[in-house]
């Protein structure tokens, strides 16, 4: 089983890197080609891939067997002769019935609290805020340390992506505020934490609607971001929205490259168009951070 797992990422190496599209699923191919049009929508051509996978549990249902594992890409990019490296780690479940594979498919995670839709804005802040500057470069430098682990000084939620950007806010000198509160400002403390800090549609309304310490202005395109700030993801259009990234890099177009956690991402482009949640419905809001310089 596990070297059937093995053959069917390196079957998918080979697909990024050229023309090969044996023995894979209709699902992965159109994934495939969406990060292959992707990259040759911005001049740019996936000139090596490599990845590596790693079982991680096995259980055993009656004639079934599923196995979780882990795949750890790394694409190098060639853009107008300026070479990056872009990293996503996907876990995945495999199921086998006796020994053939019958499904194979990224696991979807669901974020494990839903906060109240009115978020409240005023009250007291748990640190001062006066004179807030917000330094990119530790949020950045944060955002890469962190990428594809997790920091044992905070909570880790098995959707970690808000959780994340938070605590690279946080090192770059966002200041926590509307402790206790779950409803109020942004923070985490001990055990306890606001919805903002770890939900991806409460960090979206508080970056938009703060006054004070850990604010955002909306800009209207992507290229308007700098290092350290954010872009906040609604996947299906519906308006709620389910993902966060914080931009690392820019890329030879100006266009920013982000990191982001649950599905562990380096260097990724913005767009998203080449994960398995996106859906042509997907609208975006970008948020440049605001400090009191």
């Amino acid at each position: 089983m596990k070297e059937t797992i093995l053959q069917s990422v390196e079957n998918k190496v080979q697909a990024y890197v050229g023309n090969s599209r044996a023995h894979l699923k209709e699902a992965d191919l159109d994934l495939i080609d969406r990060k292959k049009e992707l990259a040759h929508s911005r001049n740019a051509e996936i000139v090596k891939c490599r990845a590596e996978g790693q079982v991680i549990s096995k259980n055993k249902v009656d004639d079934q067997t599923y196995l979780n594992y882990l795949v750890h890409y790394q694409f190098l990019l060639n853009q107008n002769e300026r070479l990056y490296l872009e990293e996503v780690c996907e876990e995945r479940r495999a199921i086998f019935q006796g020994n053939e594979l019958i499904n194979d498919e990224e696991i979807q995670k669901q974020e494990e609290e839903s906060f109240h839709e009115t978020l409240e804005r005023d009250g007291s802040e748990s640190e001062d805020t006066r004179g807030f500057k917000y330094n990119r470069l530790e949020a950045v430098r944060y955002a890469e340390q962190w990428w594809n682990s997790y920091n044992p000084k905070y909570k880790k939620f098995e959707v970690d992506c808000t959780n994340y950007v938070s605590q690279c806010l946080h090192a770059g000198g966002a200041p926590m505020t509307g402790y206790p509160n779950r409803s109020k400002g942004w923070w985490m403390r001990s055990n306890n934490w606001s919805f903002s800090w770890s939900v991806a549609h409460a960090l979206r309304w508080h970056l938009s609607g703060a006054k004070s310490g850990l604010r955002g202005r909306e800009v209207s395109s992507p290229e308007e971001l700098m290092l350290g700030d954010i872009i906040c993801y609604d996947f299906e259009g519906d308006g709620r929205f389910n993902h966060n990234t914080i931009v690392v890099a820019k890329d030879e177009n100006n266009m920013p490259l982000v990191n982001a956690h649950t599905t562990n991402s380096r260097m990724r482009y913005w767009e998203y168009t080449d994960s398995t949640a996106y859906t042509p419905n997907i609208k975006y809001k970008f948020f440049t951070i605001v400090d009191d310089d």
